[in-house]
């Protein structure tokens, strides 16, 4: 399921806690950990293919990287799903590891999309589309280069 940006807008800034800039604490790493192993799973079974993994994130807002092969994927490059460390919150973008650029969002292929939304809600997460990423992040404690919402939620600190 894809929420309304006005919900999703309203979900971040819920989630946005100053003390807590890379991780939820309270166990969220290790739920995060278990979550994102089933999301590998999930997503290699729905693009039956192969994909790589990136599990050894560290100071960073997201916990892992998965990089589904543009051979399956109708957005005709890579793929990059990540899944944030807060909220149980999913992103993708096409076309290489610099997710957050700006033709990263119109190159990520609507059918792509939608199975990766569709994936991230069958896991109980949210998909949240790179156009509401890409807005302005209004909240504190983060590094001046560090303006977008992307930042917050999908980028290293």
């Amino acid at each position: 399921m894809i929420y309304d940006d006005d919900r999703l807008r309203g979900m971040l800034r819920e989630l946005d806690d100053p003390q807590a800039i890379d991780s939820p604490g309270g166990g969220a790493r290790q739920a995060a950990s278990c979550l994102f192993e089933r999301l590998v799973r999930l997503l290699e079974e729905r693009f039956q293919c192969s994909c790589e993994v990136d599990r050894e994130v560290q100071d960073a807002s997201f916990h892992g990287t998965v990089v589904l092969p543009s051979t399956a994927m109708q957005s005709g490059e890579q793929v990059i799903v990540r899944l944030s460390n807060f909220g149980s919150l999913v992103t993708a973008g096409a076309g290489g590891l610099a997710r957050d650029g700006a033709q990263a969002v119109e190159r990520l292929h609507e059918e792509d999309r939608d199975q990766i939304a569709a994936v991230s809600a069958e896991l109980g997460c949210v998909y949240v589309p790179g156009h509401v990423l890409r807005e302005r992040y209004d909240g504190g404690n983060l590094e001046d280069w560090q303006t977008m919402w992307w930042h917050r939620y999908f980028d290293y600190m």
